[in-house]
């Protein structure tokens, strides 16, 4: 899919690798509508597309609340125009044990990113299927993949957006809707900043896999969309071992726990 003149929906947009993929999409020609809570850094990030010529504007909400999502989607379809692209980034949630972890924190997690895929998915398939044409992007980890101790609640949300992606690949099958399961490693966004604690938790095997920015991300998401692929891992490495993990999970997983955070540690 070409992505000049498309509207393109990111969520999480107000920074990390939302910020970097709805600049990298309006460079690329599309009209960018992004949604995430904090209007402060929406309308900075739409500022910086719109001083570098591209086209953007902010839709401030909370992506959790249905009801909310449902009153911008239709702002958005009336001001922009139903969307072609949707990027669903908008996530959130520490690393911690079950037994660290309290029942409003584990539903958090779920809502971000998972419910607040499934409402923004709601809210704009339709307009798609009428149309028989568009992409839908779901953002995650390779936590979707494989586990490791410390991190529960995150990795099960995970799971949950791998889970339905491949569900609504299934579901949209014979349309021309495609639809990117986006996967990496470490990302050095802000995600860390306002998650002390969980970087400490990452397997030491996992160490030896570069990280990678948000504009490396936003690149292979674009890359993703133009070339209509089913599913992304970067970097390479990351890729090698996920192959790895195809063929021997036993051994990745072994490894994955045995290097892995300790209670105590």
């Amino acid at each position: 899919m070409k992505i000049k003149e498309c509207v393109v929906v990111v969520t999480g947009a107000s920074s990390g690798i939302g910020a970097a993929t709805a600049k990298v999409m309006a460079k690329a020609g599309g009209r960018v509508a992004l949604l995430a809570r904090r209007r402060e850094l929406l309308e900075q990030v739409a500022h910086d597309i719109v001083s570098a010529g591209g086209k953007a504007r902010g839709y401030p909400v909370d992506l959790a609340d249905a009801d909310a999502l449902a009153q911008v989607a239709k702002q958005i379809s009336e001001e922009m125009g139903n969307p072609d692209i949707v990027v669903n980034n908008a996530g959130s949630g520490q690393w911690l044990f079950v037994d660290e972890t309290s029942p409003a924190q584990a539903v958090q997690m779920m809502a971000l990113p998972y419910f607040a895929a499934f409402n923004v998915t709601h809210a704009f398939l339709p307009a798609m299927l009428k149309r028989n044409s568009g992409h839908l992007v779901f953002i995650s980890s390779v936590a979707s993949r494989f586990v490791w101790p410390g991190a529960t609640a995150y990795i099960a949300a995970r799971w949950a957006i791998r889970g339905f992606s491949e569900a609504l690949r299934a579901d949209l099958d014979g349309t021309n809707i495609g639809v990117t399961l986006y996967e990496s490693g470490v990302v050095t966004s802000d995600y860390w900043k306002h998650n002390a604690g969980s970087r400490e938790r990452m397997p030491k095997i996992g160490k030896l896999v570069p990280e990678v920015t948000p504009e490396q991300s936003a690149n292979a998401i674009i890359a993703s969309v133009e070339r209509n692929r089913r599913h992304v891992v970067v970097p390479f490495m990351m890729r090698l071992t996920c192959w790895s993990h195809a063929l021997l999970p036993w051994m990745v997983q072994w490894l994955m726990t045995k290097t892995g955070y300790r209670r105590g540690s």
